[in-house]
C-alpha cells in the first residue's frame, strides 16, 4: 500500500522535531551540569563531540539498512534508543556516565535522517522536494524552542535532571504514531553502493558545505545560552527561553522561505551561498556588542541564525534531486557522516578549547575566575559568523558543479 505523503511528512516532522529537541536539551542546561560537575569549556564540548563523532560513524551502515530493510521499524527502534537515554542522563552521577548516555543518544539519532530523507524522497516529487525538505528541516528551529524555552526553565525551577526526564517523554506518542505509517514503494533498481555516491557531480562540495554549518551551528547551540549567561548576566532560565523563542521564529521563517524560494530557482546551493555570506554580517554586529546589550545581541544572531537556517532545505533537495532513488538513504547517511565527523563533532571542542585558552589569556594571578571565562567565550563565539563566510565559499563551488553537470531530476 502506498504511504499517504501528507500523513508520513507530519510523522516524520514530529519525530524530528523530538531528535533536536533532546539533541539540544544539553545546551539548555550546560551551565548547571558545569558547576555540578566542576567542568571547563572543553569538557564541555566533548560531550557534543563524542556524541557526533557516535552519530555519524553509526549513520553509514544505518543508512545502507534503511535502503534494503525495513525504514519504519528501524525508526522506531532509533526513537527508543535516543529518547531512552536522554531520560537516563537524569540520573548520571559523573561526567563519564553523562558522556556514555550522549554517546548512546547518537547511535538512536543516526537514524532519522537517512531513513526521513529518503522516504521523503520517495513520496515528494522533484517539483517540490525543497518545500518538504523545508518543512522537514523546521524541526531544527522548532525542537529548539521547546527544548531551550522548556528545558531552561524546567533546570531553573526544578533542576537538570528533571528536565532532561521530560525531554524523554514525547517517545510514548511518537512509538506508535512511527508503526502506524506504511512504507512507501521503493526503487528496486541495482545499487552501485557508496561507490555511485561518490561519483554524484558536486557532492563532496556539498559535504564539505555541511561540515562548515555544522561545526558553526553546533556550536552555536551548546555555547549561546552560557554566551548570554556569562558575558550578559542573564539567568539560565531567561537565557532559555529567550533562545528557544529567538531560535525558533527565526528559524521557522527561514525554513519557510527556503521552501518557497527553493522550489523557484535554477539552482539552490548558488542561492544557499549568497544567503549564508549575508548572514554573517548581524553574526558579526551581535557578538561585537558589549556587556549588557543582550537584547541586541539576540535579535541581530537570530536574524543570521534564521538565515543559515535556509541551508537544509535548500541543500537537502539538491542531494535527492542529484542522487539515485535506491541510493537516497545511503547519500544521506554518507554526507552526514563527513559534515558530522568533519565539522559538528569539532565545532563545540575547538569552540570550548579556545575559550578556555582565551580566558587564561585574560587571567593575571593563574585563577581563572568567572570574568576571564565570560570573555573567554566572548571571543570564540565570533568563530560562528566566520565560518559562514567560508561556507559561502564552498557553497559557490557546490552550485558551479552542479551547473556543469546534469543532475538527475
Amino acid at each position: 500500500m502506498r504511504s499517504k505523503p501528507g500523513a508520513a511528512l507530519a510523522v516524520l516532522l514530529l519525530v524530528n522535531i523530538l531528535n533536536f529537541y533532546d539533541r539540544l536539551a544539553l545546551g539548555a542546561v550546560i551551565e548547571p551540569i558545569r558547576r555540578e560537575f566542576g567542568l571547563n569549556d572543553t569538557q564541555l564540548g566533548a560531550l557534543v563531540t563524542w556524541f557526533t563523532v557516535v552519530l555519524a560513524l553509526a549513520g553509514v551502515p544505518l543508512g545502507r539498512l534503511a535502503d534494503t530493510g525495513s525504514r519504519r521499524r528501524l525508526l522506531a527502534v532509533g526513537i527508543a534508543i535516543w529518547a531512552g537515554l536522554t531520560g537516563l542522563a537524569a540520573v548520571a552521577t559523573s561526567y563519564a556516565m553523562l558522556l556514555v548516555t550522549r554517546l548512546g543518544v547518537g547511535i538512536g539519532e543516526a537514524v532519522c535522517s537517512p531513513v526521513a530523507v529518503s522516504w521523503i524522497g520517495d513520496v515528494v516529487p522533484a517539483r517540490l522536494r525543497a518545500r518538504s525538505m523545508a518543512w522537514f528541516m523546521m524541526a531544527i528551529p522548532v525542537g529548539g524552542l521547546l527544548s531551550y524555552s522548556i528545558t531552561g526553565p524546567l533546570a531553573q525551577a526544578h533542576g537538570w535532571r528533571f528536565a532532561l526526564a521530560v525531554a524523554a517523554a514525547p517517545m510514548v506518542v511518537l512509538l506508535p504514531a512511527v508503526l502506524w505509517l506504511r512504507e512507501p514503494d521503493r526503487w528496486l533498481a541495482k545499487s552501485s553502493g557508496a561507490l555511485g555516491v561518490i561519483r554524484v557531480p558536486g557532492f563532496w562540495w556539498i559535504c564539505a558545505s555541511g561540515a562548515l554549518i555544522n561545526f558553526g551551528l553546533y556550536g552555536f547551540a551548546t555555547f549561546l545560552s552560557a554566551f548570554l549567561t556569562r558575558y550578559h548576566g542573564w539567568t539560565v532560565g531567561r537565557a532559555g527561553v529567550w533562545v528557544g523563542i529567538g531560535t525558533g521564529v527565526s528559524g521557522i521563517v527561514g525554513a519557510l522561505s527556503a521552501g518557497a524560494i527553493g522550489d523557484r530557482v535554477g539552482n539552490r546551493l548558488t542561492l544557499c551561498a549568497a544567503v549564508s555570506l549575508v548572514a554573517s554580517a548581524p553574526m558579526f554586529a551581535a557578538f561585537a556588542m558589549p556587556p549588557g546589550r543582550a537584547s541586541e545581541a539576540v535579535l541581530l544572531v537570530m536574524i543570521g541564525y534564521g538565515l543559515l537556517q535556509m541551508y537544509y532545505g535548500l541543500v537537502y533537495a539538491s542531494i535527492q534531486d542529484a542522487v539515485p532513488a535506491e541510493l537516497r538513504a545511503t547519500a544521506m547517511a554518507t554526507y552526514l557522516m563527513v559534515t558530522y565527523l568533519g565539522g559538528a563533532s569539532w565545532g563545540p571542542m575547538v569552540m570550548g578549547r579556545v575559550s578556555d585558552l582565551l580566558a587564561r589569556q585574560a587571567t593575571a594571578d593563574g585563577a581563572v575566575s568567572e570574568a576571564a571565562r565570560a570573555t573567554g567565550l566572548h571571543g570564540a563565539m565570533f568563530i560562528i559568523p566566520s565560518m559562514a563566510v567560508v561556507l559561502a565559499a564552498v557553497l559557490w563551488m557546490a552550485g558551479r558543479r552542479i551547473d556543469a553537470a546534469s543532475p538527475l531530476r
